[in-house]
């Protein structure tokens, strides 16, 4: 009975698997924070991802894959998800799901983009969009305790306008304690006092990124174009090339 219970957690990440809808938080306007309670979930990595499938009362199925938002404590799965317009699953996760809903999953998923406590050297995080939510749960696996506690890390995190800042209330408390060093770049509307409007270039990764000599691992996560254009202004200036890890979507 024991082994067949510790095959069923081994192999969770391979079938599909319902779990309740627990709590849901705005982020945006755009985008809200997912809180799930999954049986047997497996456990995950900070930067896995996860499989939702919706079903159709006709019968039609779609899926979708969004990166997971928390670190593993044993309670809780977090997703935080932007609405896509004339998207098939996001308008529905976003404005409908609602508490005591259940949800169909499959994960956790990936191995390549991920970071766990104890890995050697800081750690560089930047992010575009939503590309944000990995590198939220690669914070929270840092500040959950452990080898990982001390890692230097750094956030660099692009959006288009303050209002469209996810885990804004996350963010302003990492700043507020000097722990983690986080820094907004703003592309299309800045607050006020903030004169930079613009996207990433050499200079702010000259500023506001580790250098080549910190010997960091920088996880990137974004727009496919975000993504390309970052991943060469790092390597441009001088970055290890296998130090560069890059999630895309859309």
């Amino acid at each position: 009975m024991e082994r067949t219970a510790i095959r069923r957690r081994l192999s969770a990440h391979k079938s599909w698997q319902v779990a309740s809808v627990v709590d849901v938080r705005r982020e945006t306007a755009s985008a809200r924070t997912i809180v799930l309670d999954v049986p047997d979930w497996p456990g995950h990595l900070a930067g896995q991802h996860l499989d939702v499938r919706l079903t159709a009362p006709d019968g039609y199925r779609a899926s979708r894959s969004y990166s997971i938002a928390s670190a593993w404590t044993g309670s809780t799965v977090e997703l935080t998800v932007e609405k896509v317009p004339d998207g098939e699953v996001s308008p529905y996760l976003v404005d409908v799901l609602k508490v005591g809903d259940p949800l169909e999953l499959r994960g956790p998923v990936g191995g390549w983009f991920v970071w766990k406590p104890g890995q050697e050297g800081p750690v560089q995080l930047i992010g575009g969009g939503s590309g944000v939510v990995p590198l939220r749960s690669m914070l929270q696996a840092r500040t959950a305790g452990g080898a990982g506690t001390s890692t230097p890390m750094r956030l660099l995190y692009s959006v288009r306008r303050p209002e469209s800042v996810i885990y804004v209330q996350d963010l302003k408390a990492l700043a507020a304690a000097d722990d983690v060093d986080v820094h907004l770049v703003y592309t299309r509307e800045a607050p006020a006092g903030e004169s930079r409007v613009g996207r990433i270039d050499a200079s702010v990764i000259e500023k506001y990124a580790f250098g080549p000599e910190d010997g960091a691992t920088t996880y990137v996560c974004g727009p496919t174009p975000f993504v390309e254009t970052v991943a060469d202004l790092l390597v441009a200036a001088g970055h290890d090339p296998a130090r560069v890890r890059t999630e895309r979507f859309g």
